[in-house]
């Protein structure tokens, strides 16, 4: 069983406040089996770290899209617009996202290592201001003066376990397993992916003969389908209920092509 599995275990058993079955998740020989097992899968609990960039660059792309694709509807500007806007908003958001995702993940990943290198040094030049800085820490956190001392003690007969608690109890900050490559390629393809369903029904219209009036109409259906489907996705990410995440996406979404469509009207009144 890995620590992931365990993990979602407790999490329903509390949902429920079941304590027989939160206290069957955190048996002893459990614990020390996800332990072993998740250390021996690394690697693939690291892929799952670009799930929270597919959730939402798959949100934000199906958004986005749809919400061109409602003001054109609104304007009446006709398939061809829309398409050449629909298209022009899917990559170049879709580049701009990823570009993001890629630059935030890269800064992170440098400030972390420049951090690491910072500690690593301190630790390595002088032990004992660096003892009694995490001395402190342990203080500030509640913790009684002996207990502190013990703490630190332990810490501190391993160098990379005392340098990975300066990083964790004085900075606060974690290693980030995402690869800045990955994560801008997990955005990017989510944001194209999902940001094609509304487009589908007016591409499928580019082969086919598709009767103008029902094709916003089943846009908005599919977009409505693929919001709720990606809401709740989030749990993957949220861990709370997928139907309440479902909901909210699908509210969201609908607000914002209630908006474009809205302003397309408006913009069509004035002979725009």
């Amino acid at each position: 069983m890995s620590l992931s599995k365990r993990v979602e275990d407790a999490r329903r058993a509390f949902a429920k406040r079941d304590l027989q079955a939160a206290l069957e998740a955190h048996t002893l020989e459990r614990i020390a089996r996800s332990m072993r097992r998740e250390h021996t899968e690394e690697h693939g609990a690291a892929s799952h770290a670009y799930i929270g960039d597919m959730v939402y660059g798959g949100l934000d792309g199906i958004v986005t899209t749809f919400a061109v694709v409602s003001g054109v509807a609104g304007a009446q500007l006709g398939v061809h617009v829309i398409l050449i806007l629909g298209l022009a908003n899917l990559f170049a958001d879709g580049f701009s996202m990823a570009t993001g995702a890629y630059l935030s993940a890269r800064a992170e990943r440098e400030y972390y290592q420049r951090e690491l290198a910072r500690e690593r040094w301190e630790v390595e030049h002088m032990p004992e201001a660096e003892r009694a800085e995490l001395y402190e820490l342990y203080r500030q956190q509640g913790y009684p003066e002996e207990d502190a001392r013990r703490l630190v003690e332990i810490k501190t007969r391993d160098p990379e376990r005392w340098i990975k608690a300066m990083m964790v109890e004085e900075l606060g900050l974690l290693p980030d397993e995402r690869r800045p490559f990955y994560s801008a390629l997990a955005t990017f393809g989510a944001f194209v992916l999902a940001g094609a369903v509304p487009l589908l029904i007016y591409l499928i219209g580019l082969l086919v003969t598709v009767p103008e009036e029902m094709r916003f109409p089943v846009a908005a259906g599919l977009s409505g389908v693929a919001l709720f489907s990606l809401g709740a996705a989030k749990v993957l990410v949220t861990h709370l209920s997928p139907l309440r995440s479902g909901l909210e996406m699908l509210l969201v979404g609908g607000l914002a092509a209630g908006v474009a469509y809205a302003v397309g009207v408006l913009l069509r009144g004035l002979g725009v």
